[in-house]
């Protein structure tokens, strides 16, 4: 058969034809053992615990954007011809960005200080697989993905980067409404096609917006908004984020004569920095959480403990902290560590402050503009709404177990109410 079709629960049918080599390549890599290990590491990470659908995968993510690669590409390359020059390159780097994920998605770069842009270009460079599929249509394509993943696009067009990484990508594109499905946040469709057909190009050569798809990408940028507040950021996910550090970082410290560890994950938890192909790719999902499964039945009780904890869902609370300043908020947490140890328990593994500052748009940092073939503007200088999501937001929650949460919440409302 010469087509192989996807059916994507959002972009439907999802057509490959082998006879197109650009597209052939993608079968072929989405058939490698490296891209299938994203089948094996949930899309958001421990968030299934607060939003029981969010169970997708990073493999259905990157073939969406993919997928709306392939559209963006073929939209633009009706202004541009020469663009599809660069169609290996573009539905390479759309499709192979997050192979570099650890298990659990981003909560693994807090979890062990991965950075996966840097895996994703490292396997794209080294693995042989990859590269054995990258080589055969081109033996500089590796070299020139891992580069625009990287962000380095000296021989690359400008709009061809900003598809795969700007405030505007493909990436974008399909997490937030794939996010939105799998946890229930009915807010986050997108009008997907009036974003993709306002898509031009500026005189300069890089992306811009026709003031057509204003609307459609005010919408868009608030959406991003909202998931951030309501789904990334959610007080029971971040609580999940925090305990899941924790284990880690206790299993570190413990050491290897306390905790048990395969060969593959001891040296993830003790000699990360020498982690070779092997090693890394062994790491997801499934083996992550078996780790927990068997520590929560053997290893000593301080990591036994936080362990029962996030495997049987047994959270710890979360207080938001907004309206006190840097001093109240560690003021807080001091109280909260004191009032656990009075109650017996261990206070940095019962109490933490997990901070986060969130911009929905960043006008200085590769701001998008309105091209409408005569005037070139930026998107906030004709959009109040924009220049209101360039707005920084800070969020803090302080963490600590139900069993102080009557005298913690009485010290905040005084705090707040002397405020």
């Amino acid at each position: 058969m010469s087509c192989r079709t996807y059916f994507d629960p959002l972009h439907k049918g999802i057509t490959l034809n082998t006879k197109i080599p650009e597209e052939k390549m993608i079968t072929e890599l989405i058939d490698s053992s490296v891209f299938q290990r994203l089948r094996r590491i949930k899309q958001l990470g421990p968030a299934s615990l607060t939003f029981h659908g969010a169970e997708s995968s990073r493999f259905t993510h990157s073939i969406g954007v993919f997928y709306i690669s392939k559209r963006a590409l073929a939209y633009l390359a009706k202004q541009r011809k020469h663009l599809l020059e660069y169609k290996a390159v573009l539905y390479g780097a759309s499709l192979l960005h997050d192979i570099g994920h650890g298990p659990l998605s981003h909560t693994s770069e807090e979890m062990f200080g991965l950075n996966h842009e840097f895996w994703s270009a490292k396997l794209i460079r080294e693995n042989k697989e990859i590269r054995s599929i990258l080589d055969s249509y081109d033996k500089t394509l590796a070299n020139k993905i891992a580069s625009l993943i990287e962000g380095k696009t000296s021989d690359i067009p400008l709009i061809i980067k900003k598809l795969i990484s700007s405030q505007l990508d493909c990436d974008r594109l399909d997490y937030l409404v794939r996010d939105g499905y799998s946890t229930g946040a009915n807010y986050s469709h997108l009008d997907l096609d009036r974003i993709l057909n306002a898509l031009t190009i500026a005189p300069d050569g890089d992306l811009a917006i026709h003031p057509k798809g204003l609307l459609a990408v005010e919408h868009y940028l608030v959406v991003r908004n909202l998931m951030y507040r309501s789904v990334y950021n959610h007080r029971i996910n971040e609580v999940c984020n925090w305990l899941l550090e924790q284990i880690v970082s206790t299993a570190k410290n413990l050491g290897k004569n306390h905790v048990w560890a395969d060969a593959h994950f001891s040296k993830w938890l003790w000699d990360f920095k020498s982690l070779n192909q092997e090693d890394f790719l062994s790491n997801d999902d499934i083996r992550t959480t078996y780790h927990l499964l068997r520590w929560q039945e053997e290893a000593p009780s301080s990591l036994k403990s936080l362990c029962k904890s996030i495997i049987n869902r047994h959270l710890l609370k979360a207080l938001n902290l907004e309206g006190l300043n840097n001093n109240q908020q560690l003021e807080m947490l001091a109280m909260a560590m004191k009032l656990c140890e009075s109650k017996g328990k261990e206070p940095h593994l019962s109490c933490g402050l997990k901070k986060n500052t969130f911009t929905a748009y960043h006008p200085y940092k590769s701001g998008l503009r309105l091209w409408d073939g005569e005037n070139l503007k930026s998107l906030e200088s004709e959009s109040l709404l924009v220049r209101g999501l360039a707005i920084p937001s800070e969020i803090s929650w302080l963490i600590y177990p139900k069993e102080i949460e009557k005298e913690l919440k009485s010290v905040i409302t005084k705090l707040k109410y002397n405020n």
